[in-house]
């Protein structure tokens, strides 16, 4: 198993099983650390997400999604990482969840369910106020930070320069 790459996500935790009566499976990695290894009946945590202050507060992204189990009896699903990371589902804990919507964070694990799709992007243009042309298709938003303008786009468009 990779470690992964630093700022470009990293590698899973792993899963574990008796072989009889469980399977619990491991956090996916997230964009600033290693997911987390499933013990026992418990599944492994969503590998944290990335903070980032370019919009001009820190938000941190690319959560990894959590591990999931399957019904077996007492198991836990796990946490998702921060930055958007979806819940895992277990016996014990019920339903998975989604990534976060414009974070990239992962979607929890389902062991055996539908598992649960991770959340979309995010693309985000920080230049100079006096650079910023005005020219964008979509809708992104537009705000400013001091002497810099910030474009946020969470679905299609386009800058032009």
């Amino acid at each position: 198993m990779g470690a992964g790459t630093a700022n470009q996500g990293y590698a899973g935790g792993l899963g574990a099983s008796d072989l009889t009566t469980f399977t619990t499976g491991g956090g996916g990695g997230g964009a600033n650390a290693v997911g987390g290894a499933a013990v026992s009946t418990t599944c492994g945590n969503g590998g944290n997400g990335l903070a980032s202050s370019i919009t001009g507060s820190s938000v941190s992204r690319g959560g990894g999604g959590a591990g999931g189990a399957d019904t077996a009896p007492g198991t836990t699903g796990g946490t998702g990482g921060t930055g958007g990371g979806g819940n895992g589902r277990g016996q014990s804990s019920g339903t998975s969840s989604a990534g976060t919507v414009n974070t990239g964070g992962g979607g929890g694990g389902s062991g055996g369910v539908t598992a649960r799709s991770g959340g979309s992007g995010v693309v985000i243009l920080r230049m100079p106020t006096a650079s910023y042309s005005g020219t964008t298709t979509g809708s992104p938003t537009v705000d400013t930070s001091g002497t810099d303008t910030i474009l946020t786009f969470n679905s299609s468009g386009s800058y032009t320069g």
